[in-house]
């Protein structure tokens, strides 16, 4: 059997992507958690939890009522 992908995994690694890809350059900003739950059909709980782990993979920084951009330089991508 498989295992589970969570939606906040689905998110996460749909904007890594994104952000790997420069769609979302270094120095950018997210969209706010309302669009990005509206972009992607999902709850604004599961969005926090994306970008948390979007965080902790070192892809992105949160300003307290600022948002959250994305890191200049991008860490290396985990092979």
């Amino acid at each position: 059997m498989g295992s589970v992908i969570y939606e906040w995994q689905r998110v996460a690694n749909d904007l890594e992507r994104r952000i790997r890809a420069g769609e979302i350059p270094p120095g950018g900003r997210l969209e706010n958690e309302r669009e990005l739950a509206d972009t992607y059909s999902v709850s604004a709980g599961t969005v926090r939890r994306a970008v948390r782990e979007l965080r902790e993979r070192g892809l992105v920084e949160t300003l307290p009522a600022k948002g959250s951009y994305v890191a200049d330089p991008l860490p290396p991508a985990e092979a």
